[in-house]
């Protein structure tokens, strides 16, 4: 089957490698583990797959973290069904695709798994007023990559089947209120996990904001690990990137407002900014320091 003549695996393969690295290989991890789950319960291996679940599944209890910590990354790429895996894949997809486009392949990585482990400490931390059921699915961290979404693109609107458009601050604080009213309901639903993962989501991008590079410090860490690691290999942010030029181009159109509107760039700002942006053009979005990253952000909201 072809599309203007284009191969439905070529345009397939074209989309998949379109994505932003850090998105597409978390995606690709959790598909690729959701096919070997259902091949094996296919041909009879249910009792292996729930052997699976029993040793990297999530337990809120203490003892069983101290000695396995694994389970606190494990957890995250075990689903229990189509739809789980579905509506979880879809979320990230839709919001954690500008976000690591906006942060940089390293910092959404800490802010995803920054967040999925925070939503199941959340839910150790509670686990006494909870009944210790095994948890598995990236729910924790896709809560808290909706909540990165929602602080960068607090007005972009979302469309949802049967609802007119809803901002994406609105949408996203619905559902965590839908959470805090069953988080005592019997749903089978780890909805302490999901309201950990959106706090944590929260955090790490307002300390982001603050100055806190989460890029600088993995540099450093694989640097320690690693003597003499150069460059990172990741598919570098530059403004050949559509979603980039759009966000540059009307960065730069902020000096083009008159002198009716509300807000007016001041002169040293819109040097700078047009500095940043030539330093991008040459080294990437992710050669810039935390500081110029949190400037970038700040003066192309006054557009």
């Amino acid at each position: 089957m072809t599309v203007h003549g284009e191969s439905f695996s070529s345009a397939f393969r074209r989309g998949y490698l379109s994505m932003p690295v850090g998105l597409r290989r978390i995606m690709a991890v959790n598909v690729v583990i959701f096919i070997l789950q259902t091949l094996l319960i296919s041909f009879g291996a249910r009792s292996f797959v729930g052997g699976m679940i029993n040793l990297f599944g999530f337990i809120p209890e203490w003892s069983i973290i101290a000695l396995q910590p694994w389970r606190l990354v494990t957890y995250m790429f075990l689903h229990g069904s189509l739809l789980h895996i579905a509506f979880n894949m879809l979320w990230l997809w839709w919001m954690g695709r500008p976000v690591e486009s906006q942060l940089g392949t390293r910092n959404f990585l800490v802010i995803y798994f920054g967040s999925g482990v925070g939503g199941a400490l959340v839910n150790l931390l509670f686990s006494p007023f909870f009944a210790a059921n095994v948890t598995i699915g990236a729910s924790g961290a896709v809560f808290g990559m909706m909540v990165a979404f929602a602080m960068l693109f607090p007005t972009i609107p979302i469309m949802l089947l049967f609802f007119p458009p809803i901002e994406a601050r609105f949408l996203v604080a619905g559902l965590i209120a839908i959470d805090l009213l069953f988080i005592s309901s019997a749903d089978n639903i780890a909805r302490i996990v999901h309201l950990g993962g959106a706090l944590w989501g929260y955090i790490l991008l307002k300390l982001y904001f603050q100055g806190y590079n989460y890029d600088e410090w993995i540099g450093q860490m694989r640097k320690s690990f690693w003597p003499g690691t150069g460059k990172k290999k990741g598919r570098p942010y530059s403004t050949s990137d559509t979603s980039f030029k759009s966000y540059a181009s009307a960065a730069r159109k902020s000096r083009l407002r008159s002198v009716t509107d509300a807000e007016i760039v001041e002169e040293n700002n819109q040097e700078e900014l047009d500095r940043i942006l030539d330093k991008i053009s040459k080294s990437g979005y992710e050669g810039l320091t935390a500081e110029e990253k949190r400037l970038l952000f700040e003066l192309s909201r006054k557009k």
